[in-house]
């Protein structure tokens, strides 16, 4: 039975989750807005010592691989491959927009749906992919510009579920009928633990000195 410690930092938003066997266990989360660094290490120790757990006893370290903020990616691939190193587990990515879609997957069984996450990426740009009831990438993960030239891509979907700190911006432009919101979704730890799960029993491992997030756009310093 697996023990995993789930890490979601392509937000602004901080969550840590422990799962066993695809249970989740405990969970913590800041939405007070990039405090990755000052939390994050704060949270992980917190969970392990209120479940009575050594860190030697997890199984596998899963960290949300992106697209999403460059910063917290980094603070939370760091803090997962510092983990792995140091107690010699395996690293699981686990991609955010797809542990997304598999959560309101799983909250709204709708067999014959399709679901957009969308991250905000500034601007009018989001990151976002469209997958269908079987968690199938039917439109690739992309940074992209929400325009009437998105809309009408997307307007053949008939049912098309959209969520995400980018929905906001899609509801501007989407205005065909098949698309509908769902507010108060998030990047979240606890989307995670399925899919964890899954490829750690599969031994789907990632290269702890290779590893990298997938950033998607270049990172954009502000002056």
């Amino acid at each position: 039975m697996p023990l995993i410690l789930n890490i979601e930092t392509s937000s602004t938003i901080c969550s840590v989750c422990l799962a066993r066997d695809g249970k989740l266990l405990d969970y913590r989360e800041d939405m007070q807005g990039n405090s990755h660094a000052r939390v994050l290490t704060v949270f992980i120790e917190d969970l392990m010592q209120k479940n009575n757990l050594a860190f030697n006893q997890l199984d596998a370290v899963a960290v949300s691989s992106g697209p999403g903020s460059y910063t917290g990616l980094r603070i939370g691939t760091s803090t997962a491959k510092g983990l792995c190193y140091a107690l010699n587990k395996p690293l699981i990515a686990v991609p955010t927009l797809f542990a997304m879609a598999d959560g309101v997957m799983k909250q709204m069984n709708e067999p014959m749906a399709v679901f957009m996450p969308a991250l905000d990426a500034r601007r009018m740009d989001i990151y976002t992919a469209v997958f269908d009831s079987d968690g199938k990438e039917v439109i690739k993960t992309q940074a992209v510009t929400v325009n009437e030239t998105l809309a009408a891509q997307l307007e053949s979907f008939n049912n098309l579920f959209v969520f995400g700190s980018g929905a906001e911006k899609c509801k501007e432009i989407f205005k065909f009928d098949s698309a509908h919101f769902i507010p108060g979704i998030n990047c979240d730890a606890r989307f995670m633990i399925q899919v964890s799960e899954d490829k750690a029993r599969k031994g789907q491992f990632e290269d702890l000195a290779y590893f990298e997030p997938d950033y998607l756009k270049e990172f954009g310093a502000k002056t």
